[in-house]
């Protein structure tokens, strides 16, 4: 880690701490030369894989996307944001354990059902709806029926 005050390259650890709940490391160190001390903050970079739409076209995963649409599936549903932050959370760490540098938007789709239907009933049916396009009556009362299951 080079200083910031005199750009010296060797620096040392003087202490370290968690914060952030854990998802950080708070550095204290102090450099060799001028003998200054400075802090750091270190995270893990957490890479999401491109997404492959439909349509065959490929784009950077968009987490407001993913937020919208629950937000969209859960409106005037007695669900806390933590929750639905939650269970992005919990989508993302799917597509990132997939270890696959892209992923097709259908995966997404499922993941987000899957999690939906734990979530809540009325949002998953209303996600999927949209989801699968359902034309008619019937295939609502299918997927309700599979909901029963």
């Amino acid at each position: 880690m080079h200083c910031p005050f005199c750009d010296e390259q060797d620096t040392k650890v003087i202490d370290s701490r968690l914060v952030a709940d854990g998802m950080s490391v708070r550095r204290r160190r102090e450099c060799n030369a001028c003998k200054e001390r400075f802090t750091t903050f270190e995270s893990a970079e957490l890479v999401m894989p491109r997404v492959i739409k439909s349509n065959g076209a490929r784009e950077p995963f968009n987490e407001d996307k993913l937020r919208a649409g629950l937000l969209r599936s859960l409106e005037k549903r007695p669900v806390s944001l933590e929750a639905m932050e939650q269970t992005i959370n919990r989508i993302k760490s799917k597509l990132r354990a997939t270890g696959e540098r892209e992923v097709s938007s259908k995966l997404i789709g499922s993941l987000v059902m899957d999690q939906l239907k734990q979530l809540d009933k009325v949002a998953y049916i209303r996600f999927a709806s949209v989801y699968r396009s359902f034309e008619d009556i019937r295939e609502f009362g299918e997927e309700i029926a599979r909901l029963d299951d």
